[in-house]
């Protein structure tokens, strides 16, 4: 009984200790708006700095975005900040940091001046899930055919534009790209599955 005890004593300290640090994770965590990685020239990116009062981006070759120091905004979780208009240059891997040191998620835009982006999440997909990926045409068009690769290799081919992956699992990450016929295709972006808090605990008492 006393062994009994104690292990359910010790399983409920993990459990406390896993979702302090799980709350920590999403307390500094970025997100951007619209919730995508791709985006056309010309278009605009929101920045959303959980749990921090002044959301001050890194870009990765660029340092600090100057535009934030412009256009910060207080939000009911933490604050935002905008860049107006990007260019191909604004590609590249964006992340903050509070003043206690810790790093938010990294999250890696590509801005291309072609006329097709894959819309795909900017932030892992919990594993089990169902995710939806779009390839659309800058320029207005009846075509809706389009065609998802993996690694390069076609996996799917389309009438709608979209593919829809059921049950997201570990197999299903990977880098992904589209193309539109007479179009053109759009850059790659790495789609991410991400375990759900109790599948990482569960795994952890494993």
């Amino acid at each position: 009984m006393e062994i009994s005890a104690l292990c359910i004593r010790l399983l409920m300290t993990i459990m406390v200790l896993l979702s302090v640090q799980d709350q920590k994770v999403d307390a500094v965590s970025l997100h951007v708006v619209p919730n995508r990685l791709q985006f056309f020239e010309y278009e605009s990116v929101t920045f959303h700095c959980e749990g921090v009062d002044y959301c001050e981006v890194v870009h990765n070759i660029k340092g600090k975005v100057e535009s934030c120091s412009k256009t910060n905004d207080t939000t009911p979780t933490g604050s935002s900040c905008s860049i107006q208009i990007v260019y191909t240059d604004n590609s590249g891997e964006y992340w903050y940091e509070t003043e206690g040191g810790a790093k938010s998620n990294i999250i890696n835009l590509s801005v291309t001046a072609g006329p097709v982006i894959l819309e795909s999440p900017a932030v892992p997909v919990s594993m089990e899930e169902t995710v939806t990926l779009s390839c659309r045409n800058k320029f207005p068009s009846s075509n809706f055919k389009a065609d998802f690769y993996k690694y390069g290799c076609l996996i799917h081919k389309s009438s709608t534009g979209n593919m829809t992956i059921q049950r997201v699992s570990k197999t299903d990450e990977g880098l992904y790209k589209c193309s539109i016929s007479g179009v053109g295709e759009s850059p790659e972006s790495w789609l991410k599955p991400s375990a759900p808090f109790y599948l990482k605990y569960n795994r952890t008492l494993v």
